[in-house]
């Protein structure tokens, strides 16, 4: 894919995660990101409220009619739409159904016409594909560690959902190991069941099983190399079925990269990413300038 032309006026992006809207505006010919602002978001509020705050995060940019939009959403989501797709997810169940592009178009308000949905992991791939981490690579990975797994493939620029050579829809989390769901296996979730039934004690997630680990617990590092070790497993797996020159990892569970990365024992480039916020917003930004990187 060839480099963007020069543009002076922004692409306007809300990146939306399961407790926070960050609003920005990313200038695509440097690669710059500016009035990034992070506001909180309650996923658990009725639609109205929901495209509300998106809203007044939007409203707060200094956008101009007809300027483009990048929303960075998860899934489940038709994203060539812009119809929510969440149900009994625990997270935006209130938008299924909800015509987002056009609700976000009247309450902005902007033209309809001008948004781009991306899916938030694949947003965050090509954000490190344009300028990161995986700068060019004719293919990589993405997968995001947090209170579940996201992944996304890229191929010569485009992110690739379909296909023998990709997990189902592109989404690792739909794998299972040894006939378990993948995140009964490895979640914050999964780490918490598996520590409290070798130990009989509950941690907070990965960050207080970490905190253990580094104090020499053994316990603690067995339940990370265990959980760790069989994601690695699986996506050796994959990544070698697809090609993949190098895979970032992204989310929460990446401050503690140190003990993760050996149990993964991956044979190819891994590299941690600290601000995928960043690079999902560059990403986003990236599919409304070049809709091909992003065609579901």
């Amino acid at each position: 894919m060839h480099a963007p032309e020069a543009d002076s006026r922004p692409v306007w992006v809300l990146e939306i995660g399961g407790s926070h809207v960050t609003a920005a505006g990313v200038l695509l010919d440097d690669r710059q990101v500016i009035q990034r602002r992070r506001h909180p978001l309650d996923p658990a509020l009725d639609a109205d409220g929901i495209v509300d705050a998106l809203a007044g995060a939007a409203k707060l940019l200094d956008a101009d009619p007809g300027d483009r939009w990048a929303i960075a959403m998860p899934g489940p989501f038709d994203y060539r739409t812009g119809v929510s797709r969440h149900e009994g997810v625990g997270k935006f169940d209130s938008l299924h159904g909800v015509d987002l592009r056009a609700a976000l178009a009247a309450a902005i308000p902007a033209d309809p016409a001008a948004f781009t949905f991306v899916n938030d992991a694949d947003a965050f791939l090509l954000g490190e594909w344009v300028d990161g981490a995986a700068k060019g690579a004719g293919r990589c990975v993405a997968i995001t560690l947090g209170t579940g797994i996201g992944s996304a493939w890229l191929a010569d620029g485009s992110v690739v959902t379909t296909g023998p050579d990709v997990p189902p829809e592109g989404e690792v989390h739909f794998c299972t190991i040894d006939g378990v769901e993948l995140e009964d296996v490895v979640s914050d979730r999964a780490l918490i069941r598996a520590y409290r039934e070798a130990t009989g004690v509950d941690v907070d997630g990965m960050r207080g099983l970490a905190a253990r680990a580094r104090e020499l617990d053994a316990a603690a590092q067995t339940v990370i190399d265990t959980a760790f070790g069989a994601l690695g497993r699986l996506l050796t797996q994959w990544l070698t079925r697809f090609g993949a020159e190098v895979v970032v990892f992204g989310g929460s569970m990446t401050g503690a990269w140190d003990l993760i990365e050996p149990a993964l024992a991956l044979r190819l480039p891994a590299r941690p990413v600290s601000d995928t916020e960043h690079a999902a917003l560059v990403g986003a930004a990236w599919a409304a300038a070049h809709p091909a990187a992003a065609a579901y």
